[in-house]
């Protein structure tokens, strides 16, 4: 158990335009006035037809995944930085077309709520590179008796230090469903240049909200991991708008399993962990804190030495929503990434070999 103290943390829309009468405009149309007439200027209906019948399936298989593993209600909670901004009208979230939600990853849960509730454009990144693989550990030597001590005093403290990070070369667009198969693994590289893109050209093009997990991937929920660097600009964001979100699971009781999803299943991801939460004897748990958007870092107002002390681990904005994320969600920033979570793993499989 020595060698896993350190990881803790861790853990089809058809086109229309055939069935159209050439004759007449194609639907919806906007009507423009101009001079000396006026004019029927035809849009391609399309793609927000297509979204808003995506946004209503996936609102009807999520909700019915949810009822399932015994979601039936999760409570939405408004959160501030400061108690005596909060009031008893929370501020509107209302993502748009090319805005940013920030968030932490704990499980394929929030994925669907995500779903359900703005049908966004998941982005996954793509590292430069893959960590060094860890080296074997060295044996803790154990002497019994008085010489070591007992209990507390023969407690040895692990000497792991984080990993250094490495860059996120681009993102890359996935659906929900490949997302959700993903959960719990880490990011690796791709050599397809063909479906790699920056953030910024993602939000540029996007028809929907964009959701990005700084830390990579999902810890246990207890702890924030290290967030990379995906930004790489200052606040105030005046190009977009940020929307800062935390989500929280109970712990694990004797009768009620973890929603957490830190450790990938090895068979059909993550089947095995949605037939552990519907077989559960104890009802289940989430909250969801959104952050009011006048006090994102998209806010106008917002001062980013009012959140971030001390000198930057990352990108402004980066070190800004991790501190926020903490804030609200009460967490305590590890310092640990997801290079770190690629030992874990190591390790994970090698003990399931044994």
């Amino acid at each position: 158990m020595e060698k896993f103290s350190a990881y803790r943390v861790l853990v089809l829309f058809p086109s229309l335009s055939s069935v159209l009468n050439p004759r007449l405009p194609a639907l919806p149309v906007k009507y423009i006035p101009s001079t000396p007439r006026h004019h029927w200027h035809p849009q391609a209906p399309i793609p927000l037809l297509s979204n808003a019948i995506e946004h209503l399936l996936t609102f009807v298989i999520g909700r019915t995944i949810l009822l399932i593993i015994g979601l039936f209600r999760i409570p939405v909670l408004p959160a501030t930085r400061k108690r005596a901004r909060l009031s008893n009208t929370p501020e509107k979230w209302n993502p748009r077309a090319g805005d940013i939600i920030v968030s932490n990853w704990v499980s394929w849960i929030e994925l669907v709520w995500l779903s359900i509730q703005f049908n966004p454009i998941f982005v996954l990144p793509v590292p430069e590179a893959t960590p060094a693989p860890s080296l074997p550990s060295t044996p803790i030597s154990h002497t019994p008796g008085r010489r070591t001590g007992t209990g507390s005093a023969n407690i040895q403290q692990s000497t792991h230090a984080p990993t250094l990070p490495i860059p996120i070369r681009a993102f890359r667009k996935v659906s929900l469903l490949q997302i959700i198969r993903l959960t719990g693994h880490v990011p690796s590289p791709d050599s397809d240049n063909s479906r790699l893109h920056s953030l910024e050209d993602i939000r540029k093009s996007a028809s929907k909200p964009i959701v990005v997990f700084p830390e990579c991937t999902t810890s246990n929920g207890r702890g924030l991991l290290r967030f990379a660097d995906i930004f790489r600009q200052n606040t105030p964001v005046n190009v977009f708008r940020v929307f800062i979100m935390c989500v929280r699971y109970d712990p694990p009781t004797t009768l009620a399993p973890t929603l957490a999803h830190s450790i990938p299943s090895n068979v059909m991801n993550p089947l095995p962990h949605l037939f552990s939460l519907a077989t559960s004897l104890s009802p289940l748990a989430i909250s969801i804190r959104l952050l009011a958007p006048s006090e994102s870092p998209s806010s106008p107002l917002f001062i980013a030495s009012e959140v971030v002390t001390g000198a930057p681990q990352q990108g402004q904005l980066t070190d800004c929503c991790a501190s926020l994320i903490a804030h609200i969600g009460k967490m305590k920033q590890t310092g640990m990434g997801w290079e770190d979570k690629v030992k874990l793993l190591q390790l994970h499989r090698a003990k399931m070999r044994l």
